[in-house]
C-alpha cells in the first residue's frame, strides 16, 4: 500500500504550514488512506458472536486499574476510548501492521501547524458513552486534568512540563498547546491517547482516579462491564448500541459478545480449569507445560489446539531486576557479580526444555539492537555527551548476556569470576563463609516472589539463588501472595524481583517515565529505579532527532547505555506465542506484524462451537 500525506494548507497567519489528516505520524506520512475501508489484516466479514474466556491469577478488589491502589482487575481499561483509536487488551494506539502511525476514533480529524506546537482535535458528535451521554470536549479536558491531578506521579510531572494547555473551544473541538524550546516528539500522539472519562459521572459519585472501586466508570469503547465478582470472575458484554461499530478503524474487530475472564489462586489451578474447559483459550508462558502438558484428552480428540504464531515486536526487556536504591546494588561490580548466579542454558535445557532463546537487548532482533564497537553516527553521538559515557562504551561491545554451561547449574568458571568482583567491591568471605563488607555488614539479598506464579518460574529463582548462596551471599527466596506482592513491588520494597520493562520501536516521552531520572524515585514503570545522567541524555537526543536516521541511531545508543548500566539481568524470550485454544476461534492469516490481535480481531465460530458442544466437549 503507497504511503499518504495529509493535506497542507498555509493559513494560520504565522507562515507555519498547516497540516490537517484523519490520522498522525511523527513523519507525516500514514499508510491508511482517509477513505480507507478497514485495517489491511482483519477479515471484514468476521462473524460478531460467542463467548471468549481467559483466566487470570490472584486477586482483584478494584476495577480502577489507573489508581496505585488496590488491585485492578483484569482489561479493566478497555472500556475507554481515545481521540485516536486505542486496540483492545493491548494499549496500543496504533494499527497492528505498522508502527508510529495513529488514526482518528473519537476524532474524526486533527490538524496542527507543522511546528507542533499546538493541535486541535475534531470529534465526532455522534460518540457516546455507554450511558448514552455524549463524549464532548470538556470530557477530553477533563480526562486531561484529572490524569494530571490524581493519575500516576511520573506521569503527571512529565506531561505538566510538556502540555501547558487543554481546552474546549466547543462541545466537540479541543486544543492542546505545548511548551516552547522542547521536543515535539510523542506530545501529540500523547494527549490523542488519553483514556477520555465522563465527566458528569464523576462528579455524580464523587468519585476519584487515585481510589480504588469496584464500580467501573462508563466508557464509550465496544465492551461494557456486565458482571463482576471480585476474585472469582469479570464479565465483558458488547455494547450492542456501541456508536463506532461501523467506522473503518473497528471494521473486522471486537467480534465476540462476551469476554469472561475466570480468577484463580495460582497458575497451577487455572490449567486444571483449562483442561476440564472452564475457559476456553489460554496464552501459554510456562515452557514446562507447552512441551508436556498438553497430552490431555480433549488435545488427542482436536478439541483443544496450540498455535504458535509469529511475534513482530521485540520481546518484552524481562528479567531479574535489581532494586537500585539498596546500597549494596549502587555498585555495577556487586551487580555483574549477581547476575554470574544466572545459567540461562542450564535453566533452558533442564527447566524449560530447550524452547527459549537468550535475550541480550532492550530491542532484541530489530534494527536498534546495538551490535559491536560503535561507530559513525553513534560513536559521534556518544562522544558528545562527554563524561558522562564510560570510556569503555566508547571502545567495546555492547554488554551482551554471559555463557554458562548447560551441563550443571554452577558454572564454576562464572562462580569465579563473579567472587572476584565481589572481593573487588570490597564483600569480602569470612571464616564463616558469608560474604561481608568493611563495616562487617552481610551480603543478604531477598528475591521476591509471587505465589500465584508458575511452578517453573519458581523453580528458576529458587536455582539461581542456589547459586547466590554458593557466591558466600546470604540469599533467600521470600514468597508472598499476590495482594502484598503487588504492594511491595510498587513501594519498592524488594532487592531482587522478576519484571519487566517495555520494548521500543520509537522515541517518546514515555522512554523517561521508564528509564529517566527524574521519575525514578516512584515511577512504576521503572521498577529499577534506574537514575543515569547518561540514559537521560541520550533519550534527549532521540526526542530532538529531526529524522528517522538520526532517531534511530539515538535508539540503538539507548540500548547500548541500558545494557551498560546492568539493572536487570536478561533472562529468555520466545520468538513465537503460544496459544492454546478449545477449537471454536479463528482468525486472520497471516497475521500483522505487531499484534497477535486475541480480543482485537479474533473472532468465534459458532459451527466448530456446536460441534464441540455436540460431541460433549464442552457444555
Amino acid at each position: 500500500m503507497a504511503l499518504t500525506v495529509p493535506a497542507l494548507a498555509q493559513d494560520d497567519g504565522s507562515g507555519d504550514e498547516m497540516i490537517r489528516s484523519h490520522g498522525y505520524s511523527y513523519f507525516g506520512n500514514l499508510t491508511y488512506p482517509a477513505d480507507y475501508p478497514h485495517f489491511d489484516y482483519v477479515n471484514p466479514d468476521a462473524p460478531k458472536g460467542g463467548e471468549i474466556s481467559l483466566a487470570a491469577t490472584g486477586t482483584f478488589d478494584s476495577m480502577n486499574p489507573y489508581s496505585r491502589k488496590g488491585r485492578a482487575g483484569r482489561y479493566s481499561w478497555m472500556m475507554y476510548e481515545s481521540l485516536l483509536g486505542e486496540m483492545p487488551a493491548s494499549g496500543s494506539g496504533a494499527p497492528a501492521d505498522v508502527y508510529g502511525e495513529m488514526y482518528g476514533l473519537l476524532a474524526e480529524r486533527l490538524e496542527y501547524p507543522e511546528s507542533k506546537e499546538w493541535v486541535i482535535f475534531h470529534m465526532r458528535p455522534e460518540a457516546r458513552f455507554s450511558d448514552g451521554h455524549p463524549v464532548t470536549a470538556h470530557d477530553v479536558v477533563f480526562s486531561h486534568n484529572l490524569l494530571l491531578d490524581q493519575g500516576l506521579p511520573s506521569y503527571a510531572q512529565a506531561v505538566k512540563v510538556r502540555v501547558l494547555t487543554a481546552e474546549a473551544l466547543d462541545d466537540h473541538t479541543v486544543k492542546f498547546t505545548f511548551a516552547k524550546d522542547i521536543s515535539r516528539r510523542s506530545l501529540i500522539d500523547q494527549v490523542g491517547s488519553v483514556p477520555v472519562w465522563p465527566e458528569h459521572w464523576f462528579k455524580e459519585n464523587d468519585a476519584r482516579l487515585d481510589e480504588p472501586r469496584l464500580e467501573a466508570a462508563p466508557g464509550s469503547g465496544p465492551y461494557m462491564v456486565a458482571e463482576v465478582e471480585p476474585n472469582r470472575r469479570i464479565v465483558y458484554k458488547r455494547n450492542p448500541d456501541y456508536w463506532a461499530r461501523d467506522l473503518p478503524i473497528n471494521v473486522g474487530r471486537h467480534n465476540f459478545d462476551t469476554i469472561r475472564v475466570e480468577y484463580f489462586g495460582d497458575d497451577t489451578a487455572a490449567f486444571e480449569a483449562f483442561k476440564a474447559g472452564e475457559f476456553t483459550v489460554r496464552p501459554e508462558g510456562n515452557s514446562r507445560l507447552w512441551a508436556t502438558g498438553y497430552e490431555f484428552p480433549a488435545v488427542e480428540k482436536g478439541w483443544v489446539k496450540m498455535e504458535e504464531l509469529p511475534d513482530g515486536t521485540p520481546p518484552a526487556p524481562t528479567g531479574i531486576i535489581f532494586n537500585l536504591a539498596r546500597e549494596k546494588f549502587q555498585d555495577r561490580r556487586v551487580r555483574e557479580a549477581v547476575s554470574l548466579a544466572y545459567n540461562f542454558e542450564w535453566t533452558n535445557s533442564s527447566l524449560q526444555y530447550g524452547l527459549f532463546e537468550q535475550r541480550h537487548s532492550f530491542t532484541q532482533g530489530t534494527p536498534l539492537e546495538a551490535n559491536g564497537v560503535p561507530e559513525g553516527a553513534e560513536l559521534e553521538l556518544l562522544q558528545s555527551l562527554g563524561d558522562i559515557v564510560p570510556r569503555e562504551m566508547l571502545t567495546e561491545p555492547p554488554v551482551m548476556a554471559h555463557t554458562s554451561s548447560d551441563a550443571r547449574l554452577t558454572d564454576r568458571r562464572n562462580l569465579r569470576r563473579a567472587m572476584g568482583l565481589l572481593d573487588e567491591a570490597g564483600w569480602s568471605v569470612g571464616e564463616d563463609g558469608i560474604r561481608r563488607n568493611a563495616q562487617g555488614r552481610v551480603m543478604r539479598i531477598d528475591f521476591l516472589l509471587n505465589t500465584a506464579g508458575s511452578p517453573t518460574l519458581e523453580s528458576v529463582v529458587e536455582t539461581f539463588v542456589q547459586n547466590l548462596q554458593k557466591m558466600g551471599i546470604d540469599a533467600r527466596v521470600e514468597k508472598v501472595d499476590p495482594s502484598q506482592y503487588t504492594l511491595r513491588e510498587r513501594d519498592r520494597d524488594f532487592d531482587l524481583i522478576f519484571d519487566q520493562y517495555r520494548a521500543f520501536l520509537d522515541t517518546g516521552t514515555g522512554l523517561h517515565q521508564m528509564y529517566g531520572s527524574k521519575e525514578a524515585e516512584f515511577s512504576l514503570f521503572n521498577p529499577a529505579g534506574l537514575a543515569s545522567p547518561m540514559v537521560d541524555a541520550i533519550i534527549d537526543a532521540s526526542l530532538m532527532s529531526e529524522t528517522a536516521e538520526e532517531r534511530d541511531v539515538a535508539l540503538r545508543a539507548l540500548d547500548r547505555a541500558l545494557r551498560w548500566e546492568r539493572f536487570m539481568i536478561p533472562v529468555w524470550f520466545n520468538p513465537n506465542v503460544w496459544i492454546a485454544s478449545w477449537d471454536q476461534y479463528d482468525h486472520p492469516d497471516p497475521l500483522p506484524t505487531y499484534a497477535v490481535g486475541l480480543l482485537d480481531f479474533w473472532w468465534y465460530d459458532a459451527e466448530k462451537a456446536e460441534k464441540l458442544r455436540a460431541e460433549g466437549a464442552l457444555r
